[in-house]
């Protein structure tokens, strides 16, 4: 693998923003981080692909932690292939690093796509598969959203097992509903694990939420979407995650999942750091042509959401990263802020210590994109995965 510079770019690197500044790539590393001026003297190993990014934006790789399909594949299908397939297009979108994210499903069904999904790993050509994100089984029936009923059960620890098991270690994140009965049970078994819970489609009063943060849930899921309401008389779950600034959550930045004058309360209440970028992107997002079908069911895209043919209750997400990224920024996030919320952050949360940054030693993972100058749409215009090209525009 030759070494890359990439030069003539304003680099994002997870922690400030450095002008005209480039980077240097080698054995898969992010070796150096420098000015112009040292870029015009320095001498590169031989055999080093120079590039000039034409005054782009130089960002860590997207990570996205909370993904169900993407183009026409997901993780419902139950096969690696369509995991891979995830893996090779989501790249082309910027995206580094995921989760594979599965929703809830009959007990065999789920373990079936929790081994597809986990055979997956290590086979990659694009986007790292980082680890399972499991969406349930274990959240309350009362804030399904768009999961079925059937699927959902009350907390158990030898399923949890079997779960465990058929990742073979693997799953790194899991929704739950704090107020179920045997959550702290689950909770301690998941810490042991090093599995990050993550409250979400969940009906919890305030002391739920406080009782899950002393158990380690202290993560949540796309936040103000299918969970208890900030009321006058008890927080709930929304107020809980809003007053706690230990407490991380995710957020779907559509502009229509959460409005985006909320996110001007969400800046003024989460330390930034706090705030991490997901797509909750369903299998039909940018499919080009067919059915659109998400866990089964047919869905029909409208008012910029995919929506449940059967009943027009909102499903999902379209949004891809780099959108949620240019949202953020019109939402009153700084380009710089926006940009930790989809990388650094979601590497901080994750516990991924070498990912969502550009600084020495740490894996080669960047986005490259610009801003259209006609109609300011962000464009990605080359992505490197642990130090190689999957996509190139240049």
């Amino acid at each position: 693998m030759n070494p890359i510079c990439l030069y003539n770019g304003t680099v994002l690197t997870g922690i400030a923003a450095m002008e005209n500044c480039a980077v240097l790539i080698e054995n898969g590393l992010v070796s150096d981080v420098f000015s112009h001026r040292r870029f015009e003297q320095k001498h590169f190993p031989p055999g080093t692909q120079i590039i000039d990014v034409g005054e782009a934006f130089i960002a860590p790789g997207f990570i996205d932690t909370h993904i169900h399909g993407f183009g026409g594949y997901g993780t419902e299908d139950g096969t690696a292939a369509s995991v891979l397939e995830m893996s090779r297009l989501l790249a082309q979108y910027g995206v580094t690093a995921f989760n594979p994210t599965l929703y809830p499903a009959g007990g065999e069904m789920l373990l079936r796509n929790v081994r597809a999904a986990a055979a997956a790993m290590g086979k990659e050509t694009g986007a790292r598969i980082m680890g399972l994100h499991l969406e349930g089984p274990f959240i309350s029936p009362e804030k399904l959203g768009v999961q079925r009923p059937e699927t959902v059960r009350p907390v158990d620890i030898p399923f949890m097992e079997q779960l465990w098991e058929a990742a073979g270690g693997r799953i790194v994140n899991m929704t739950v509903a704090p107020e179920l009965k045997g959550m702290r049970e689950l909770a301690l078994y998941c810490i042991k694990k090093g599995i990050i819970l993550q409250a979400g489609h969940t009906d919890a009063k305030y002391e739920n939420m406080v009782e899950g943060m002393q158990a380690g849930i202290l993560h949540s899921t796309h936040l103000f979407n299918a969970m208890s309401r900030l009321d006058q008389r008890n927080p709930n779950a929304a107020g809980a995650i809003l007053i706690h600034p230990e407490m991380s959550c995710e957020i779907i930045a559509d502009g229509f999942h959460v409005h985006p004058d909320l996110f001007k309360l969400l800046l003024r209440d989460k330390p930034v750091d706090k705030i991490v970028l997901i797509t909750d992107g369903l299998k039909p997002t940018e499919q080009t042509a067919g059915t659109l079908i998400a866990n089964g069911e047919e869905m029909v895209f409208h008012d910029g959401v995919f929506h449940r043919k059967a009943d027009d209750v909102i499903a999902g997400s379209a949004l891809t990263m780099i959108r949620g990224v240019q949202n953020l920024a019109g939402f009153g996030f700084s380009l710089e802020d926006a940009v930790k919320t989809a990388g650094f952050n979601p590497a901080q949360v994750m516990r991924y210590r070498s990912k969502g940054a550009i600084i020495p030693g740490y894996d080669a993972d960047l986005t490259v994109f610009a801003r259209n100058p006609e109609t300011g749409d962000l464009r990605v215009l080359l992505v490197i995965v642990a130090g190689s090209i999957k996509k190139n525009l240049y």
